[in-house]
């Protein structure tokens, strides 16, 4: 099993219990315990976990946010195809609002080389779109919106941060939940995230939701707006007739990944 697999797999056990031994990763990993006790090393620096004695234990509580770390280690192939189709439905020229958080991080990176004018919500998001291939003389111009910047996730939060979101117009805002319901749309963990996000989203015209399946089926306490503030959803979720019923209310796009 590659290093990447294992951290996945080591992130994945620690999501469904609140600890492990280093003896249960070896035989999940099919690894030596030196390899094991590396790899939760690095995940402890990355804010996945915390290191034990004789092994390691979850930082996650019910309804609570996992760490920048871990979620960076989770569904990377939906987020990068999903990053892809919300990058897709830019046009030239638009000023966007970008959430924080993987998704959004992903995002940027997809957005790198396009002409945009672009106001990333994390510095992870504000690197990836400095960062990419500008081969083709592209760039998206940056905005910061200042305020206070939350150590781990490195998201910008506080009234600062609203009041100049909300000094602004968008055409397009994208908006990374933690969690999607069909009853009460989109949440956050927490209530400076939450603030945040209706910033963003009050401040443009059209609002698309970048929400993998997983986030339909997550844990969050913090109301931040309905489905029918959301113009488009990119998943990669498939509905049934009786989801698809439910957005058809809202007049809803989705797009499927």
């Amino acid at each position: 099993m590659k290093t990447d697999e294992r951290h996945r797999t080591i992130a994945e056990i620690l999501r469904r219990q609140p600890e492990v031994s280093v003896e249960d990763l070896m035989q999940a990993c099919a690894a030596s315990g030196a390899t094991i006790r590396r790899d939760l090393e690095v995940l402890a620096g990355h804010g996945v976990l915390r290191r034990v004695h004789g092994g390691a234990r979850s930082l996650i509580g019910h309804g609570q946010n996992p760490g920048y770390g871990q979620r960076e280690l989770e569904d990377r192939d939906a987020k990068k195809r999903i990053a892809a189709a919300v990058a897709g439905l830019l046009a030239e020229g638009e000023h966007v609002w970008l959430d924080s958080g993987s998704t959004a991080t992903e995002v940027a990176r997809a957005a790198a080389g396009r002409e945009l004018t672009l106001m990333p919500m994390s510095l992870q998001a504000l690197n990836a779109a400095a960062g990419g291939d500008t081969a083709a003389g592209s760039r998206p111009a940056l905005l910061l919106p200042g305020g206070s910047v939350l150590p781990g996730e490195l998201c910008f939060r506080g009234p600062l941060a609203e009041s100049n979101i909300r000094s602004l117009r968008f055409d397009t805002a994208v908006v990374t939940p933690c969690a999607v319901d069909f009853q009460d749309g989109l949440l956050a963990h927490d209530l400076d995230d939450a603030a945040v996000k209706k910033a963003g989203l009050e401040s443009a015209a059209r609002v698309v939701v970048a929400a993998s399946a997983a986030k339909w089926q997550a844990n969050a306490r913090v109301l931040v707006a309905g489905l029918d503030r959301v113009d488009v959803i990119v998943t990669d979720r498939q509905f049934n007739a009786q989801d698809n019923a439910e957005l058809e209310k809202y007049s809803v796009e989705v797009v499927s990944v």
